[in-house]
């Protein structure tokens, strides 16, 4: 028994938690709403479903919160094992909504494993890291870090759901914090601004301005040290021009079209706000119309109007700009930056290597939700369809998003033991 963990506990976050939490219920609740709602908790309406995974979100935080924190580390394997099978169950006993097979349908409430796996995967993680005395520049390392990851991203993109298997990218945070050379995430900005690069430009522009970038560096670098050799540049050059052939090939074939529409729209080439450019259109619609202080409660007209579908789920952002305005997002934004800010810092004070890495785990989690949430309904990033967290409609997300929380805070409490 964790005793008199309540003195130790990290108010500050969780008031930051409760005041997202809240305002996720206000959204929701806006954004369904209908004149046959009997209040929040009528179970058969989104809200009522929202507010019963977040009494529950909250009963399993507290039994969190006493539990010794030793046991995190020791189900850390057993977690992962459970996680991956959940996944794998759903293939024969899983419920296909739109296309994937994502969600367990138990007594009339909907359960996607893919959110838990998120929390069990961010233990495996820091149980692998912190365990052996691993060396992130050893190859061998390297690829059972990989498989780790890739399993369950590979089990969530043949569901398929792309979107929730991105996340997973963000396990890269605790790497780089433990030592993993930067040059991986150089090479993956690099192969990212390339290919949209080569989406946005004809294929002679992109050769002429890659190689002018890569013997730009080389002389550049030079300068610096005489004996820097020309090979290496030369082999980037040869394998970034390959690449950019090939981006027209995978992006034509192994794309679907509906990823392709997205991606074509962040990037200006194809604009269609009447098909598959009508959500981001709505969307920003609805925030530019907000204004500085917004619309008010349940007058948000776009909102009101249903003209951004799924507005209680990926775009719940475009309810708060509308109905909120300018100082309602600001508050969103201030308060993740806030809640990710005392997460980090709170994971620099650690001890222990289990629960630092595990805990810039969960920072890079919220981050990649957050950041992708926004941007999509901002038109920045294409539609990926992933829920804001504490906010979103969604059960499984309120509840992995609550037990990733508060086994950080059990951790943070106890850092001293």
């Amino acid at each position: 028994m964790n005793k008199n963990i309540i003195y130790r506990l990290d108010w500050w976050l969780l008031m930051v938690y409760s005041l997202l939490v809240t305002f996720g219920i206000v959204n929701v609740y806006s954004a369904t709403f209908k004149e046959t709602l009997h209040g929040l908790f009528d179970i058969s309406q989104p809200v009522g479903k929202q507010v019963f995974f977040l009494f529950f979100s909250l009963f399993t935080g507290i039994i969190i919160l006493i539990i010794n924190g030793k046991f995190f580390e020791q189900f850390a394997p057993l977690g992962y094992i459970f996680g991956i099978l959940l996944l794998v169950g759903l293939f024969p006993f899983g419920k296909t909504v739109s296309g994937a097979t994502s969600w367990y349908n138990i007594g009339g409430l909907s359960l996607q494993p893919s959110e838990l796996a998120k929390v069990t995967t961010a233990l495996m993680i820091a149980s692998f890291l912190s365990k052996f005395q691993t060396n992130l520049k050893s190859s061998t390392t390297l690829l059972k870090i990989g498989g780790y990851l890739f399993l369950p991203f590979l089990l969530i993109v043949l569901q398929p759901d792309p979107g929730s298997a991105l996340v997973f990218g963000a396990f890269f945070f605790p790497l780089f914090r433990e030592g993993l050379n930067y040059a991986f995430l150089a090479i993956f900005i690099s192969v990212l601004v390339l290919f949209f690069i080569t989406l946005s430009l004809p294929i002679g522009a992109v050769v002429a301005i890659i190689s002018l970038l890569i013997f730009i560096l080389f002389f550049v670098l030079k300068n610096f040290n005489p004996k820097i050799k020309i090979w290496p540049f030369l082999i980037s050059l040869m394998v970034s021009i390959g690449f950019s052939f090939s981006v027209d090939y995978i992006f034509n074939n192994v794309f679907e079209q509906r990823h392709r529409d997205r991606v074509n729209i962040v990037i200006g080439k194809e604009v269609d706000i009447q098909g598959v450019g009508y959500n981001i259109n709505q969307s920003k619609i609805a925030i530019g119309s907000g204004g500085f202080s917004g619309k008010g409660f349940l007058k948000g007209t776009q909102t009101k109007g249903d003209f951004v579908p799924e507005q209680h789920t990926d775009y719940i952002f475009s309810t708060i700009g509308e109905e909120w305005g300018f100082l309602g997002s600001f508050t969103v934004i201030f308060l993740f930056c806030l809640l990710l800010f005392r997460i980090i810092i709170q994971a620099e004070k650690q001890t222990n290597k289990f629960r630092r890495v595990y805990s810039y785990g969960v920072a890079g989690i919220i981050f990649t939700h957050f950041f992708i949430n926004v941007g999509m309904s901002l038109g920045m990033v294409p539609t990926i369809g992933i829920p804001l967290p504490f906010v979103s409609y969604g059960g499984s997300s309120i509840l992995a998003f609550s037990i990733l929380l508060f086994i950080h805070l059990n951790f943070d409490a106890n850092r001293l033991q």
